[in-house]
């Protein structure tokens, strides 16, 4: 039902406004087709699908692109979402050998969950596809942003099963990170940035541990994590510099049809979303 009304909702958006609520463009800036982006995709190893979380055209459109990408290709889900010591259940709940309530006190889920990411655990469970937890546990990427990278080497040894190898590289003048650093002003800290790439190294060090031949590892995460080719992208490359990877960004406009050249180069596809979509938090 929940689908059916954003459906009507979106149609309405589309005939009112009378503009598209989303375009996809290359990294140059160039309009490009929603088929274009599905054969690109049917040719690389690890597709990175930047999200905005809140934004449900894109999840709606991360649902259709799995679900046709998956009708060409082998495919292992990921998601920034799960974090690496709630896989088992997570395997558990695909395998059907839990159900969703039994699911809901294991799992430390989004409060988004539900509309946004439970479709794709779904196709998951009807295609008997993997679907890994790649994110560092929330508590310990806390630790990191408040001590450093120091306070990981206090953890046990399952503890650190669950985040990349340490000592994890890390480069501090990444413009991600250090634009993270003047976005906080007075209230930044050393630290901050190293909690952002302990995140990244995880979730790049899960996806690099999951990879099967002849198959693409299609990951959801906040577009931030790997925009202009840095954050999981850049950790990715540390481990397996010739791996093929896809970046698909998502930014917002006023008009979705004009492309705002500062966000040229920000990935292989930049899907630009108009910003009066409905929000689904």
């Amino acid at each position: 039902m929940k689908k059916i009304i954003f459906f009507l909702l979106l149609v309405q958006f589309v005939q009112s406004q009378n503009k598209p609520p989303y375009l996809i463009y290359d990294e140059n800036g160039k309009l490009a087709s929603y088929d274009k982006l599905i054969k690109a995709a049917n040719d690389v190893e690890v597709v990175l699908f930047g999200e905005y979380h809140d934004n449900s055209i894109v999840h709606d459109l991360q649902l259709q692109f799995t679900t046709d990408l998956a009708s060409k290709k082998k495919l292992i889900l990921g998601a920034e979402m799960f974090e690496a010591d709630n896989q088992k259940p997570l395997e558990q709940y695909i395998k059907g050998e839990i159900d969703q309530n039994k699911l809901n006190t294991l799992v430390r889920l989004w409060p988004n969950y539900i509309t946004d990411y439970k479709p794709l655990v779904d196709l998951a469970k009807e295609k008997k596809l993997r679907f890994i937890a790649t994110n560092i546990t929330r508590k310990f990427a806390s630790l990191v942003a408040k001590k450093g990278f120091e306070v990981l080497d206090t953890l046990s040894l399952e503890q650190k099963s669950f985040i990349a190898p340490l000592p994890i590289s890390y480069d501090p003048n990444l413009p991600g990170y250090v634009a993270m650093m003047k976005m906080m002003g007075e209230h930044a800290s050393v630290n901050m940035p190293k909690a952002q790439a302990i995140k990244d190294a995880t979730m790049a060090y899960f996806i690099a541990k999951n990879l099967e031949d002849n198959s693409v590892f299609v990951h959801y995460n906040g577009t931030y994590h790997s925009d202009n080719f840095e954050g999981i992208y850049w950790y990715l490359k540390q481990q397996k510099p010739d791996l093929k990877v896809l970046k698909i960004a998502t930014v917002t406009q006023k008009n979705s049809a004009v492309f705002d050249q500062d966000q040229l180069h920000k990935a292989t596809f930049i899907l630009v979303v108009d910003e009066t979509v409905t929000k689904t938090q």
